[in-house]
């Protein structure tokens, strides 16, 4: 591994991190409602799960091109 590669690998390793933490999140949450801990009255957990999967998203939408898109022309 050359230095050069170090932030690519590192940022690739955090996406991964959090990737890893949203689908752990996802496997509770479907175990969760299986056991039948959320009603129609309480999903806060879906809620913040859901918000926590598309600031991810969104995070990623926006960091793809700037990272890895802008100057690969060249």
């Amino acid at each position: 591994m050359t230095l050069r590669n170090w932030p690519s690998r590192r940022r690739n390793g955090l996406h991964a991190l959090h990737m890893i933490v949203g689908a752990g999140l996802l496997v509770w949450l479907i175990k969760g409602s299986f056991a039948g801990r959320f009603t129609p009255q309480y999903n806060t957990p879906v809620e913040i799960v859901g918000l926590y999967w598309h600031f991810v998203d969104i995070v990623w939408i926006y960091l793809f091109p700037l990272l890895y898109l802008i100057d690969r022309h060249r």
